[in-house]
């Protein structure tokens, strides 16, 4: 049986149905059934004009005078997100960064389960107890392949940073999380998004300036 393909989203467009999955997620904890595009765009911090544009890859749908079915449109973003079932991620270099996201107990509750995690000395002692497995580098390929893994949260060191992304591709990997300060080299399937704390400090610094 074939598989459905997925339209052609753009990247930004897929960063805010993410943003409106959490705005029903919250209506549902609040018991709310439906919503209008205006209530929700606002909850979203978009125009209401941009979110419609927006759910059109999802076809017509929402009823006029009423709006969205909060629980139906955060099931299509789900299933169109790939987030409905929990997603296996693993990460790479448990140093002072790494040890804290896998301490971190909110990605289940977003769909994604950071399974293991690696580095070139698994067993120097850490500042905190982890659940989950600290395995060396050279079991990586092996688990990723076993695990069917496709994405991966990297947290080491710029030196290091182009050699670990390649042994992530080899071993299947088609997303990275990137928190090294550098960009990455990797082919054209493979999804990188970056995390630049210092950069994201700075914007901010410019905006706070008198």
């Amino acid at each position: 049986m074939k598989k459905t393909p997925r339209p052609e989203i753009p990247r930004k467009t897929i960063y805010r149905l993410s943003v409106y999955l959490r705005c029903l997620q919250r209506l549902k904890s609040n018991a709310i059934r439906t919503v209008s595009s205006e209530a929700l765009a606002k909850a979203a911090g978009v125009k209401s004009t941009q979110l419609r544009k927006d759910l059109t890859y999802f076809g017509q749908f929402g009823t006029r005078g009423l709006g969205y079915d909060v629980e139906q449109l955060a099931k299509m973003i789900s299933d169109l997100l790939g987030t409905n079932s929990l997603q296996p991620v693993i990460l790479i270099g448990v140093g002072s960064l790494g040890t804290a996201l896998l301490a971190y107990r909110g990605f289940e509750q977003e769909g994604f389960e950071i399974v293991a995690a690696f580095d070139i000395d698994p067993k120097r002692p850490r500042n905190r107890k982890l659940t989950q497995p600290v395995l060396p580098m050279e079991k990586l390929a092996d688990f990723a392949r076993d695990r069917t893994v496709k994405m991966a949260i990297l947290s080491v060191p710029a030196s290091v940073a182009q050699e670990v992304a390649n042994q992530l591709v080899e071993a299947g990997i088609a997303g990275i999380l990137n928190f090294a300060p550098l960009v990455l080299s990797v082919p054209e399937d493979v999804v990188v998004n970056n995390v630049n704390l210092a950069i994201e400090l700075e914007n901010l610094s410019y905006f706070i300036q008198n």
